[in-house]
């Protein structure tokens, strides 16, 4: 993040704004609404701040800036139409240490004023980090619409009890859990209405009969996609979102993972040829007895749980100690690598089926039925397959498929770090010893390939951050 996002009390504080125009308007309605005593240094005010200068809500210097106006200042804007002058009050300012803000010049100032939407006491901002100020305001517009200005009100009613439900749950994780059903519930939804003396009714309720002892939590088996988080489903992001800890893997894109609960605790249990952080076994007792002492558990895997992600076996352990458990399917590679490639894994011209296989090693071999995954008409996708790329290519054409078979090796696909490398089974594999791809790669086999020049669709974005694995 180029700004640290914060929320800063000026109260009765001492606000100064140099100039008096136009520009300044917006920001000092901004200061007064957060209830800052605000002076204004301008030989000349516009006809709307002249206005507040004369209804006393503002105070008026009328002349230049001197540098003694900073003194005792919680916060500077510099506003006027002379960028030399907003530049010398932005470097004093800074060097008092007091916040500044210029406008039209972000980069001068060390904090800039975002678009807001009001809900009092509940306050979201948005901001472009002073790229584009109107995109900002085409945010906030949009999120006004999703935002209802019930949301304050239910905010005071949270305040009002906060204290009640402190002292009926002494762990923070119940606590939220229990906002959570309220927030999400009957109460939430009494307040949006109007009622809001049967809102108290419902609380009142909710806390005579809530249970500080919550007993055996749950576990969610979550698939988080090929990499783009955008291929998320909401049901994933709603349990990622109320995870008290999640358990990952090394496939989980860096976004996906940023997009549960902040402060849920987050255990890595990747696996890397060679290098695993914690076994399977391991892994399973874990999830198990995080949900028995009443947490809420995420599981996160990349792609889809139950497609060679060992979804099964984990939630066969559940299933024995008598655990909780939803299964939330994710987008497997396979179906997200091909279709951002451009290469549909059937097709009535090309091929009438699809096989999916690993091409995981096992002692320099695969153990798999070559005669089937040969034959024609058919699209076969090896997971896991970089490392056995030669065992692939030489056992499909040893067992009657042709050289001139077309190929695709697609490095970490739907992620800024998609690649797609295509040649035959005779060919690929000098390709990528040629280019030196990096995993997780998935690799297709038939002649759907043909289709990639054609219909490929996806441009890799210039972003570092969108899709990164871990």
């Amino acid at each position: 993040m180029d700004f640290l996002p914060i929320f800063l009390s000026i109260k009765e504080k001492r606000c100064i704004v140099i100039g008096g125009g136009d520009v300044a308007t917006r920001k000092i309605a901004s200061l007064l609404r957060a209830g800052g005593k605000v002076t204004v240094i301008a030989p000349q005010l516009s006809a709307s701040n002249q206005k507040l200068a004369d209804n006393g809500k503002i105070v008026h210097h009328a002349r230049e800036y001197m540098d003694t106006d900073l003194d005792n200042a919680t916060i500077v804007i510099a506003a006027t139409d002379d960028e030399s002058t907003n530049a010398e009050i932005a470097q004093r300012a800074q060097q008092q240490g007091i916040p500044v803000n210029v406008i039209d010049k972000p980069e001068n100032g060390n904090f800039i004023m975002p678009s807001i939407i009001d809900r009092s006491p509940v306050i979201a901002a948005v901001s472009t980090g002073g790229a584009s100020p109107v995109l900002a305001r085409l945010i906030r517009t949009r999120l006004e619409s999703l935002i209802p200005a019930g949301y304050g009100r239910l905010a005071e009613l949270c305040g009002r009890y906060r204290d009640t439900v402190k002292q009926l749950f002494s762990d923070p994780k119940d606590r939220r859990r229990f906002w959570d059903a309220i927030l999400q519930g009957g109460v939430a939804e009494r307040v949006f209405s109007g009622h809001m003396e049967e809102a108290d009714v419902a609380m009142q309720k909710a806390l005579d009969e809530a249970n500080p002892n919550p007993g055996m939590g749950e576990v969610y088996l979550v698939g988080g996609g090929p990499g783009d988080p955008d291929l998320l489903t909401f049901r994933a992001l709603r349990c990622m979102q109320q995870a008290d800890v999640v358990v990952y893997d090394r496939l989980v894109a860096k976004p996906i993972l940023d997009m549960t609960r902040r402060d849920a605790e987050r255990i890595y249990v990747g696996k890397e040829r060679d290098n695993h952080a914690m076994r399977q076994e391991e892994i399973n007792k874990l999830l198990a007895r995080l949900a028995k002492e009443g947490k809420r558990v995420v599981r996160l895997k990349g792609g889809d749980p139950f497609i060679f992600g060992r979804g099964g076996e984990e939630i066969d352990t559940l299933a024995e100690e008598g655990i909780p458990f939803q299964v939330i399917p994710g987008i497997t590679a396979a179906s997200g690598c091909a279709s951002y490639s451009g290469i549909p894994l059937t097709h009535r011209d090309y091929a009438q089926s699809v096989t999916f296989v690993t091409g995981h090693l096992k002692d320099n071999s695969m153990n798999l039925n070559w005669q089937q995954l040969a034959q024609p008409h058919q699209t076969v996708v090896f997971y896991m397959g970089l490392k056995g790329l030669p065992v692939i290519t030489r056992e499909l054409q040893s067992h009657g498929r042709s050289a001139d078979t077309p190929a695709a090796l697609i490095q970490q696909g739907t992620t800024h770090m998609q690649r797609v490398l295509t040649g035959t089974l005779e060919t690929i594999e000098s390709i990528v010893e040629r280019e030196q791809p990096k995993p997780p790669t998935l690799i297709i086999v038939g002649e759907v390939v043909e289709l990639h020049d054609k219909l490929s669709w996806y441009k890799t974005p210039e972003s570092s951050e969108q899709g990164a694995t871990s």
